[in-house]
């Protein structure tokens, strides 16, 4: 069985009621909080070595070092195969502090984008630009609408009730 899979299954046993899984979210939050925190203070743009050891390093145990892993993984250069890691898998995390800035808004993880680690990446400027650029990727702009009597935009010169609004 994969890390990730262990990962899957650690969170159905520890969520087997509404309380023990409103405890377990909480506790794993903190310590995600805490490995972000050194990521961001000391500029870990890149971490590598063996998921074990950094797992052991980050005061986590495996199936919560994979959550970890399975919620940075979008934010990384060169994202990783989760069903392939294994224990003693070397792995190297290319953090890209800008994509993940924009993950944790989408999230929204507030506990993690109002770190005060962030100031060691970004000044308060740069994420007010990153905020309004993630505000920007969410926001649909309608095309226009194609009345009944234009002409259709299939090319074919009929009206648009004639033809493709049928």
């Amino acid at each position: 069985m994969s890390l990730y899979e262990d990962w899957r299954n650690y969170i159905d046993e520890n969520s087997q009621t509404e309380e023990a899984q409103d405890a377990f979210w909480q506790k794993y939050c903190l310590e995600e909080q805490v490995l972000y925190q050194d990521i961001l203070k000391n500029k870990r743009a890149v971490i590598e070595g063996k998921v074990a050891d950094l797992a052991q390093e980050s005061k986590m145990v495996l199936p919560q070092f994979m959550g970890f892993l399975d919620g940075v993984n979008e934010s990384l250069v060169n994202p990783l195969k989760l069903d392939e890691i294994e224990p003693e898998s070397q792995i190297k995390l290319e953090i890209d502090f800008a994509m993940l800035y924009k993950n944790m808004l989408a999230v929204p993880a507030e506990w993690l984008y109002t770190l005060d680690e962030w100031d060691n990446i970004f000044s308060v400027a740069q994420r007010d630009d990153l905020n309004k650029e993630y505000k920007r990727s969410k926001t649909v702009v309608k095309g226009e609408k194609v009345g009944r009597n234009d002409p259709c935009p299939c090319g074919s010169g009929k009206k648009y009730k004639k033809c493709c609004g049928r």
